[in-house]
């Protein structure tokens, strides 16, 4: 035997209940392989969605933030006024196991000018507006490339598991399982033959 197992009854019920739990369990990481890689796709396809709308805000709001500054020359003294976000609260759900961050924000149903304006413009509050937008995409990036990330390294895992499971452990128990069930026939086979033996040399004797 490739391994040092004793030929036994009992042995042999042992490794066929490992297989079956082997079995069982290589099922299972495909079935958890299969939702985290659906799962991904579907992130993914949010994360190049997301990627694109944030560029073309990223560059709506330094365009806009460059013309309120040409206009007015005073933006320093505004961004001083405007508050840090602190309202921004991060969370994890559980995918198949794999904790996935999730960002609550409760967007406020009118955004409000948090600075004075008696010596500001228009082009400022459109500046500011559309910086509210890239906040926010860029919140919902967070969320879902961080999410992408750990669901493709669990995924990683998760395959490098079922793989283990079904080309060296499956294998090896189903080896073991065929050479203890050969040598327990090849017993039963000696042992019936002694059995013929020895019944005819009694009947021999007894001739």
């Amino acid at each position: 035997m490739s391994t040092q197992i004793a030929a036994t009854k009992g042995n042999l019920i042992r490794l066929k209940r490992a297989l079956k739990l082997s079995q069982s369990g290589y099922e299972l990481m495909d079935r958890k392989r299969n939702i985290l890689i659906s799962e991904m796709m579907k992130q993914a396809d949010q994360v190049r969605l997301v990627r694109d709308q944030i560029s073309e805000a990223y560059k709506l709001a330094y365009y806009l933030l460059e013309q309120a500054n040409l206009y007015t020359g005073q933006l320093g003294s505004v961004l001083d006024e405007i508050p840090v976000e602190d309202s921004i609260q991060m969370t994890y759900r559980s995918v198949m196991g794999v904790e996935v961050p999730h960002v609550i924000w409760q967007k406020p149903e009118e955004v409000k000018i948090p600075y004075g304006l008696e010596s500001t413009n228009s082009r400022i509050d459109e500046a500011y507006l559309q910086f509210q937008k890239v906040k926010e995409l860029t919140m919902v990036l967070a969320e879902v490339d961080s999410s992408v990330y750990r669901l493709a390294d669990a995924i990683s895992k998760t395959q490098k598991r079922a793989n283990a499971l079904k080309n060296i452990v499956i294998p090896r128990y189903e080896s073991q399982i065929r050479e203890i069930s050969d040598q327990l026939e090849e017993k039963e086979r000696e042992e019936f033959s002694r059995m013929k033996v020895i019944k005819a040399s009694k009947n021999e004797a007894q001739a």
